[in-house]
């Protein structure tokens, strides 16, 4: 006799990696990353012609560990692509579907594959399908959204999933409330996101797949604009729009200076005496540090505690520099373990069990733009 009431499958495509996890109700029982050179990502001419490519992930984690989805429950799929949203779950409609196939956020990230996989495997098995906090859930203040161009606003792209996952997490671990702290929270991986979070609030972050914040493994981060103009005009051969949309975040970053997105490899290579790669992985480190501490005034210094999540907080050099710097602003909190799949799968059997309503994608113009800071 079974011990859970519902089986949920989570599919969470990064810029780095795909990651599959199965669970009974809350338990997770199995799960797995399977790493993609950038060399190979970069050979799609975009991010929807990896479908087949990652389904083949899925495809081979399913084979392999025997997983029977004849009974699934629901299949869920990390998002992005489509128009922003609030955060909370999702239940698919063939409106969210389209616009995320579209790509009407214009996102150049991975995540816009998520619904699109979990779609294919609902298909062949069945169950419910969900999205839960898309990397476009928006939730910031107008002042926010303003830059010196008339005509382009800051958008909100972040790893959500994992930064509202991991606050909530260090809240209930503390005794806190989620809704009356303020945290700054470090998404670190293969793409980085540095959020200010005000009282359940995410009202700012970097937009990491946009050319903004901390250069990284695939990223340019955020560059000087002469500069880039300069670059365009010194390779206008060589660079069209969707070269430099991809140059922004496919082949930054250590692609960029080194070659390759192997981030063991570089910080392997800066430990071993190689100045260059010495100097470009403590850059990364002093990008994310400055991002940091712009959150920590967007808090107006109220900081309760800084969390730093992500696969790189493996490398504990990189995070003892971190410390170095922010830890006058606030208690720092190490989470390696990133809990973006249980936070996928925490979303959908809360759904499942009846305590929440799903929310209904309509398009554009799901967010609230009238709160403000001031």
């Amino acid at each position: 006799m079974k011990d859970y009431r519902f089986k949920i499958f989570t599919i969470n495509p990064g810029s780095t990696s795909t990651k599959l996890a199965l669970f009974y109700d809350n338990r997770k029982v199995l799960e797995t990353s399977v790493s993609h050179d950038a060399s190979v990502l970069n050979s799609f001419k975009n991010v929807n012609d990896q479908l087949d490519y990652r389904l083949e992930v899925i495809d081979k984690f399913v084979a392999e560990n025997n997983i029977d989805l004849s009974d699934v429950d629901a299949f869920v799929g990390r998002g992005g692509g489509c128009y922003p949203v609030p955060s909370g779950t999702f239940e698919a409609n063939d409106l969210l579907l389209e616009d995320i196939r579209n790509n009407v956020g214009h996102t150049i990230h991975p995540s816009v594959l998520g619904m699109q996989l979990a779609k294919v495997m609902q298909t062949r098995y069945g169950g419910r399908l969900f999205m839960v906090d898309p990397i476009c859930v928006d939730e910031f203040p107008n002042v926010a959204r303003i830059t010196g161009v008339k005509e382009i606003e800051r958008r909100t792209e972040s790893h959500a999933l994992n930064l509202r996952g991991t606050a909530m997490k260090h809240c209930k671990l503390n005794g806190m409330d989620y809704k009356k702290s303020r945290l700054i929270v470090a998404h670190i991986d293969g793409g980085i996101t540095i959020a200010a979070h005000d009282c359940g609030r995410q009202i700012d972050c970097n937009e990491g797949a946009g050319g903004d914040g901390p250069f990284t493994a695939t990223r340019t981060g955020s560059l000087p604009l002469m500069g880039v103009l300069d670059y365009i005009e010194d390779h206008h051969a060589d660079h069209t729009v969707d070269s430099m949309r991809k140059l922004c975040t496919g082949t930054g970053g250590f692609v960029s200076h080194f070659g390759t997105s192997d981030a063991d490899e570089i910080y392997s290579r800066a430990k071993s005496g190689d100045e260059q790669a010495n100097l470009i992985w403590e850059a990364m480190g002093y990008n994310i540090v400055k991002y940091m501490g712009s959150m920590a005034v967007v808090l107006k210094g109220q900081v309760d505690a800084i969390l730093i999540t992500g696969r790189y907080t493996r490398f504990q050099s990189l995070i003892d520099g971190i410390k170095e710097y922010v830890e006058w602003i606030a208690p720092v909190y190490i989470y390696e373990n990133e809990v973006e799949q249980e936070a996928m799968a925490a979303g959908a059997l809360r759904v499942l069990r009846g305590e929440e309503e799903p929310k209904i994608y309509t398009g554009k113009g799901m967010v609230d733009r009238g709160h403000d800071v001031y």
